[in-house]
């Protein structure tokens, strides 16, 4: 990705969160504990679903995949983030702003369509109980997974070098406390028309074809379970849907409030600690909100833990 002749930036400077030093210090102990706990909980859950038969099954290898974006989606910004509540001076260099803009757009697209798989996935599972390993064989998993993890990438490449081929000339500081499209797009002193346009577009299909997976596959999961004539059969499937529905309402809710929206009704202020949330706080809520509300899962805990007591004794 080469920069434009147009642009004299060779780094940017981020304007954070916040420039009170003692609040800093309070954010960089909160960030921290955050980050850690995100990065045990979806480790834990990938090596989890591995080592645990019971949870060999096409949802939980989606999940584990879904643990495994959360974990680079958190740690391609957080990390950066807890270094500069130490620094002084905020600054990341043009070619690692444009690396961080390409891994957050890669890994966000691939959470929104992992979360309208795993919709897809607990269709099946509902509606054609008989049929769900057929339907879902491991190969047929795997292409899933691959074209997901392909497609994020192509549209995190495409999006970054549009962003960085625009002219930034008039001022490097981005008011966030990560590199985003939308912050440095403000920047650029370049018509940014054909950019704008292109992130809306993108933005908008992505978001709107996933949730359409999403609202679709709960339909029909509905009203499967509304002809599921036990009261205890239908709580059994709906408590296999829970933990998805729970991700699903925070995932969505932050990102059409982030991008989607008209920006006339919030600020990039707003947006930035909009982001705390959608970036920093949703990776560590997911592993443990499929853990705590996800019998399976708990099971296979005690198991290892079980094990685990046997081997030390």
């Amino acid at each position: 990705m080469a920069k434009s002749n147009h642009s004299a930036v060779s780094d940017f400077i981020l304007s954070g969160l916040t420039d009170n030093p003692e609040l800093q210090a309070i954010l960089f102990g909160i960030f921290l504990v955050i980050y850690l706990a995100s990065v045990l909980g979806n480790l834990g859950l990938i090596v989890l679903t591995h080592i645990s038969p019971q949870l060999h099954t096409p949802m939980y290898f989606f999940l584990s995949h879904l643990a495994f974006v959360d974990f680079s989606f958190t740690s391609s910004v957080t990390p950066n983030t807890l270094v500069n509540f130490l620094c002084e001076v905020k600054s990341i260099a043009f070619y690692a702003c444009a690396i961080q803009v390409c891994c957050f757009i890669t890994f966000a697209v691939c959470e929104e369509y992992l979360l309208a798989i795993m919709a897809y996935d607990r269709y099946v599972a509902i509606c054609s109980p008989l049929l769900y390993v057929i339907l879902m064989p491991r190969k047929l998993c795997n292409q899933i997974i691959a074209s997901t993890y392909i497609y994020g990438f192509t549209v995190g490449l495409v999006q970054t070098v549009v962003t960085f081929h625009l002219s930034f000339c008039d001022s490097n500081v981005v008011n966030h406390f990560y590199c985003d499209d939308v912050p440095l797009v403000a920047l650029a002193c370049s018509d940014t028309h054909i950019k704008e346009l292109l992130l809306l577009i993108v933005a908008g299909f992505n978001t709107l074809c996933s949730l359409l997976i999403v609202i679709i596959s709960y339909v029909f999961i509905l009203f499967a379970i509304l002809r599921i004539r036990s009261a205890e059969g239908r709580q059994k499937a709906f408590s296999t849907c829970a933990s998805h529905l729970t991700s699903i309402t925070i995932f969505y809710g932050t990102i059409i409030f982030m991008y989607l929206l008209p920006k006339s009704s919030h600020s990039l202020d707003t947006d930035k600690f909009a982001s705390v949330f959608y970036v920093v706080v949703i990776p560590m809520l997911n592993p443990f909100i499929y853990s705590l509300r996800n019998q399976e899962v708990k099971n296979a805990l005690k198991r290892i833990k079980g094990k685990l007591c046997l081997a030390i004794k």
